[in-house]
C-alpha cells in the first residue's frame, strides 16, 4: 500500500543513509522500523533484496564511525609523539 508521510528532514536523511549503507530501499527500512516498533521481540527477517554478502557484514557498517573516531585518536597521538621527538 502506498501512503504519504511527513518525516522531519534530519530523521529522513538518517534513515535514507542507513538504508543506503545496508543496500536496501528506503521503503524497506521504514517497513522494518514499523515492524520492530509494533513487535520488538520479533526478529525482522533479512530481506531477499539484501545482497548475500551484506547479510553477514552489513550489520558491521555502523562500525565505520567508530573506526573513524579511533583513527582520529591515533593520528592525534602520533602527531604528539612526532612533536616530542623533534625537541
Amino acid at each position: 500500500m502506498k501512503t504519504t508521510l511527513e518525516i522531519p528532514d534530519d530523521l529522513f536523511r538518517e534513515a535514507k543513509a542507513k538504508a543506503a549503507m545496508r543496500g536496501i530501499p528506503f521503503r524497506q527500512i521504514v517497513t522494518e522500523a514499523l515492524a520492530e516498533k509494533f513487535n520488538p521481540k520479533a526478529n525482522v527477517p533479512v530481506s531477499a533484496a539484501t545482497p548475500p554478502w551484506m547479510q553477514g557484514f552489513g550489520a558491521l557498517s555502523a562500525l565505520h564511525d567508530e573506526s573513524e573516531r579511533i583513527d582520529a585518536i591515533i593520528r592525534s597521538e602520533f602527531a604528539t609523539i612526532e612533536a616530542e621527538d623533534t625537541l
